[in-house]
Order: C-alpha cells, then sequence, then structure tokens
C-alpha cells in the first residue's frame, strides 16, 4: 500500500508562492494519475489539479487555472504543485492522493475515486 507524505506548506502573503511537494513510499505511483485536493474550514475537500500517468497532462480546478502548476517527478516518486499568484481563499490543508478507480475524464474531480490520503500540509495566504 502506498504512504504519501505532503510537505511545503505555510504562511504567505497575497500574491506570494509556494511548492508543496508529495513524497510515495511503499509502491510507485508512476503508473497512476495523481491528484491535489484542499479543504478549507468548514467546506468540503475539493479538487485542485490531477497530472496523468501516461503523458502528463494537467487539468485544474477553474479557480486555480493559470496560477497553479502540477508536476512530477517518477524517479524520485514525488508530485508537486507550485502555487504562485495566491490569493486568501487558497487557504487550506492540501492534500494529494492516487487516483485508483474509475473512468478518468469523467471522475478526476471526485475524491472518493482515490487513495493514499496523506496527513496534507496547512497552506494559509494571509491578505
Amino acid at each position: 500500500q502506498v504512504q504519501l507524505v505532503e510537505s511545503g506548506g505555510g504562511l504567505v502573503q497575497a500574491g506570494g508562492s509556494l511548492r508543496l511537494s508529495c513524497a510515495a513510499s511503499g509502491r510507485t505511483t508512476s503508473g497512476y494519475p495523481m491528484g491535489w485536493f484542499r479543504q478549507a474550514p468548514g467546506k468540503e475537500r475539493e479538487f485542485v489539479a490531477v497530472i496523468t500517468a501516461t503523458d502528463e497532462s494537467a487539468y485544474y480546478a477553474d479557480s486555480v487555472k493559470g496560477r497553479f502548476t502540477i508536476s512530477r517527478d517518477n524517479t524520485k516518486n514525488t508530485v508537486y504543485l507550485q502555487m504562485n499568484s495566491l490569493k486568501p481563499e487558497d487557504t487550506a490543508v492540501y492534500y494529494c492522493a492516487v487516483k485508483k478507480r474509475g473512468y478518468f475524464y469523467t471522475t478526476y474531480v471526485v475524491f472518493d475515486t482515490y487513495d493514499g490520503w496523506g496527513q496534507g500540509t496547512q497552506v494559509t495566504v494571509s491578505s
């Protein structure tokens, strides 16, 4: 079973940048799409971005498109989320996960089609 550990969160001013990392251990994730989700206090977990395993195509939530970039390094079994032009509404705990179920193109925003959730990393953006 894969274990995922997120890191790189912190406190940043609006307009700033952070780079999150998600390191996998236990099993390789190179053959699976990898996603980032986030959850703000009192809100449901929401999709942020996903990267495919085959051609490393990336898909984003409209709220982060043009500001966030997802990437992966299969040699390190690690996925990254570069976050630029951060806004206070980006404040949340960010989680990565492995997409294990469902037809990709119709379910990549659905969090329960993913496994291996880590403990998350807190991102706080001050105004």
